[in-house]
């Protein structure tokens, strides 16, 4: 017989994004929630470590402002702090950082080819006509290439591709990309948040706990036990213990493969469990954090660039954010995307091509503190599916649901996909599984 505080109505594994922003909202409708996390903070993949009182973010760094994100905070009544930079993007065409905040893709191409108005032509008929819209096996890379070869040009949607998606332009559908900048929010407005990004997921795990819940952190889900088709509960090893617990609904936060290893294949059909392997297409990401005691970059926010090697954009977080770092100082990262994205790579080429990057494109760089590259990829990535390629966020288990970046809405992608994603589970949650039902 279970103890009463080991039965929970909801049983979320992993506290990432997605895991906190369900979580969050089922406590918030009044289920009894458990969190379970191995990592002994919140936040997962976008959280924050502390490197010599430097608040550098491990994944994720910015935040969206006015989407779901900031809709799900004032549902559930979480403090939401998020400073919007200045000019949020600027984009980095020869020697000058060009904002294009009211002139657009109009004089964003104008400026980098000649062929920017056939190109801005393409983009307006995605806009009007889903006809328009390539199919899935064109790449973003030669969806371009049909109307420019400019170098300039392919490297300006490489990197909003990898700043995005986390993939190369040669990796993305074209389809993905155009409707995402031409019908999804598009990352128009974001900011960073002062205690690193793990603030906000921090902020979310409180409203949790105030509302009965609980939070186990460097614990782990060993298992999901299954009996008729529905998740009945799970075994959680926690401070060196094996522990028992119920629930009535389950959501993971872990990836659909990681799930499947939770749940025991012998629990799920062998189609599903084909679709996971075939999705299961995590891409890759290189962070090099980095500080110095002079102004390196202009830019306030995040400024993309159009020719490097590998360098999307590197992002300013004390012009907005001085709270980030010791007194004095200012605090940077520098982020690729490897070749290929998807699949093996040189690792340590890659972080050798970023650093020859920041030192061409950021003057002082080579006189700067490095403090950490992150290598984000395999079992650990910036997403787990090439955006266009995710799994539904269902499973064959009527009462087991995925939430986050494997199992994104069509065309999107960072933590916005996982707000998007836990709504929707949630509220099936709340329409399958009332609480007032006996389950």
């Amino acid at each position: 017989m279970a103890q009463p505080d080991s039965s929970f109505d909801a049983l979320v594994v992993g506290a990432g994004a997605g895991g906190l922003f369900a979580a969050a909202r089922l406590a918030h409708a009044g289920y009894r929630t458990l969190v379970v996390e191995r990592l002994d903070k919140v936040g997962g993949r976008a959280s924050t470590t502390v490197i010599d009182g430097f608040k550098v973010n491990d994944g994720a760094i910015v935040i969206e402002l006015g989407g779901i994100t900031e809709e799900t905070f004032a549902e559930v009544g979480a403090e939401f702090e998020v400073r919007r930079p200045a000019t949020p993007v600027l984009y980095r065409v020869g020697s000058r950082n060009l904002d294009v905040t009211r002139g657009g893709w109009g004089m964003l191409l104008s400026t980098l080819t000649r062929q920017g108005a056939k190109l801005l032509s393409g983009i307006g008929a995605a806009r009007a006509d889903d006809d328009a819209l390539p199919g899935e096996e064109l790449s973003t890379a030669d969806w371009v290439a049909r109307y420019s070869r400019s170098a300039a040009v392919q490297g300006v949607f490489r990197n909003m591709c990898a700043s995005v998606f986390a993939a190369g332009s040669e990796e993305l559908p074209a389809r993905v990309f155009l409707t995402y900048f031409t019908r999804r929010s598009a990352f128009k407005k974001f900011g960073f948040c002062p205690d690193g990004t793990i603030g906000i997921w921090e902020s979310l795990a409180a409203t949790v706990t105030a509302r009965g819940g609980e939070i186990w952190l460097s614990s782990e889900v060993e298992a999901l036990h299954v009996t008729d088709c529905r998740v009945t509960g799970a075994r959680v090893r926690r401070d060196g213990e094996t522990v028992e617990v119920t629930t009535r609904v389950a959501v993971s936060d872990v990836g659909p493969a990681a799930t499947v290893g939770l749940v025991g294949a012998e629990n799920l059909p062998e189609d599903y469990r084909e679709q996971v392997r075939v999705h299961d297409r995590p891409c890759s990401m290189l962070a090099l954090n980095f500080a110095s005691q002079e102004k390196l970059v202009d830019a306030p926010g995040l400024l993309l660039f159009s020719v490097t090697e590998r360098l999307c954009y590197v992002g300013n977080f004390t012009e907005t954010c001085p709270e980030m770092a010791p007194p004095g100082w200012h605090l940077y990262v520098g982020a690729s995307v490897p070749k290929p994205a998807v699949g093996d790579f040189d690792e340590v080429a890659e972080i050798e091509l970023l650093r020859a990057d920041l030192r061409e494109h950021v003057p002082g760089f080579e006189d700067a503190r490095e403090l950490s590259v992150a290598v984000m990829r395999d079992g650990w990535p910036p997403q787990r599916a090439v955006a266009g390629h995710d799994l539904t966020h269902t499973t064959p288990i009527e009462n087991l649901w995925n939430v986050g970046d494997g199992v994104k809405e069509y065309a999107n992608g960072g933590t916005t996909a996982c707000a998007e994603t836990a709504k929707l589970v949630v509220d099936k949650i709340r329409e399958q599984l009332p609480l007032t039902a006996s389950v």
